[in-house]
C-alpha cells in the first residue's frame, strides 16, 4: 500500500462514519479532520476530500448493497476518489454497458482502488462506482507537469470498451447534481485549503523562532496580519457549518461566502510568508516551499467569481446577514 493510500485509510478511521454528517457535530468534527489533514499535507487533504466525497455518494444514492461494498472495502484500506471532467475531445461514453473515453483532472490515477465516474445518459449525469483493479483505465501521466500539488497523482485516464456491470451504476441519472450536495460539498475542499493557510502561519512562526526573530516588530506584524488570515479563512468555515443545519436559505450562500473568504486569504498569506521567511522560503527543502506551492495550485477551484456573485445576491436578499 502507498503511503499516501496509508494515510487515507487511518483518516478513514477518525471520521466515526463515512456517510453525510447528520448534525451540526459530525459535519465541525468532518471538517476538522480536512483542515487538520490541509494543515499537514495538502495533496494528502486533496485526495481524502475526493475519498471522503465518494462514499458521502454511494451512501447517499446507491443500495443497501453497494453502501455495504464501501464499508467493506474502506475496512480493508481502500481509497476512493470521484472523476468527474470529461477529456474534451473524448469525453468517457457509456454504451451497451461498455466504458469508453476518458476523464481529465483524475486525482489519485495510480493509487486509488475505486473511482467514482460520471457519463452523459438519457435524463441527465449517471454515476458508476468503479472498482479499479477490475476496470483499470490507462493513466497518462505527462498531463500532470505542475508545480503544485504534484504528489495528488493528478492524471488523464481512459478507458477503451471497457465492460461494466448492471450493479457498478449508482443511482439514477441526475443525483450527482442534486443540491444542496453539489455545491455544499464545496465546504469540504476549502476547509482543506483553510488548513493550508494555517499551515503558512505555522511554518512562518516555526522559522522566526528558530532564527531568533519572531521578537522583531515587522516579523511581529506580519505573525499576526497571518494568524488574521488564518483564523478569518477558519471562522469562514465554522460559520457555513454553523448554518448549514440552521438556515435552509442561508445554507448554500454560507458555503460560497466561506469559499470566497479562503480564495481571499490565500493569496495575501502566502505573499506574508513570503515575507516573513524571505528567500529560505524558495528553497526546495524549507516546508514553505511545497505547501506554497500547493496552496497556489489548490486555490485555483473553479468559478471563484460566481461565488462572490452568490454571496450579493443572498444579502440583497435578505437571507443572508452578519451577526455576532
Amino acid at each position: 500500500m502507498s503511503d499516501l493510500r496509508h494515510a487515507i485509510a487511518a483518516r478513514s478511521a477518525m471520521l466515526g462514519g463515512l456517510g453525510d454528517p447528520a448534525d451540526h457535530g459530525a459535519l465541525l468534527h468532518l471538517l476538522r479532520l480536512l483542515h487538520e489533514t490541509g494543515r499537514c499535507d495538502l495533496p494528502l487533504g486533496r485526495l481524502f476530500e475526493g475519498h471522503v466525497d465518494a462514499m458521502q455518494i454511494v451512501l447517499r444514492y446507491g443500495t443497501a448493497e453497494q453502501a455495504g461494498r464501501v464499508r467493506a472495502a474502506v475496512a480493508a484500506g481502500a481509497a476512493f476518489g470521484v472523476w468527474n471532467a470529461d477529456l474534451p475531445d473524448a469525453p468517457l461514453q457509456l454504451r451497451d454497458m461498455r466504458l469508453a473515453g476518458g476523464k481529465s483532472f483524475a486525482s489519485g490515477a495510480g493509487l486509488l482502488t475505486h473511482a467514482l465516474v460520471s457519463v452523459d445518459v438519457d435524463g441527465g449525469r449517471q454515476l458508476l462506482l468503479l472498482d479499479l483493479a477490475r476496470t483499470p483505465p490507462a493513466i497518462d501521466r505527462s498531463f500532470w507537469q505542475v508545480l503544485g500539488m504534484q504528489r495528488s497523482e493528478t492524471h488523464i485516464v481512459r478507458w477503451h470498451d471497457t465492460p461494466v456491470a448492471a450493479d457498478d451504476l449508482v443511482g439514477v441519472p441526475g443525483d450527482y447534481v442534486r443540491e444542496p450536495w453539489f455545491s455544499g460539498g464545496a465546504l469540504r475542499f476549502a476547509a482543506v485549503q483553510a488548513g493550508g493557510i494555517a499551515a503558512l502561519l505555522d511554518h512562518s512562526a516555526a522559522h522566526l523562532v528558530a532564527a531568533g526573530r519572531a521578537g522583531d516588530p515587522h516579523q511581529a506584524g506580519r505573525l499576526a496580519a497571518l494568524y488574521g488570515l488564518a483564523e478569518a479563512a477558519a471562522g469562514a468555515i465554522r460559520t457555513a457549518a454553523a448554518g448549514w443545519f440552521a438556515d435552509d436559505a442561508a445554507r448554500l450562500p454560507l458555503v460560497a461566502a466561506a469559499r470566497a473568504a479562503v480564495y481571499a486569504a490565500g493569496g495575501p498569506a502566502i505573499e506574508l510568508a513570503e515575507q516573513a521567511v524571505g528567500v529560505q522560503a524558495l528553497f526546495a527543502r524549507h516546508p514553505l516551499a511545497a505547501m506554497i506551492a500547493d496552496l497556489s495550485m489548490y486555490l485555483r477551484q473553479p468559478a471563484p467569481d460566481a461565488q462572490r456573485m452568490c454571496v450579493g445576491a443572498a444579502v440583497a436578499a435578505g437571507s443572508l446577514t452578519v451577526g455576532l
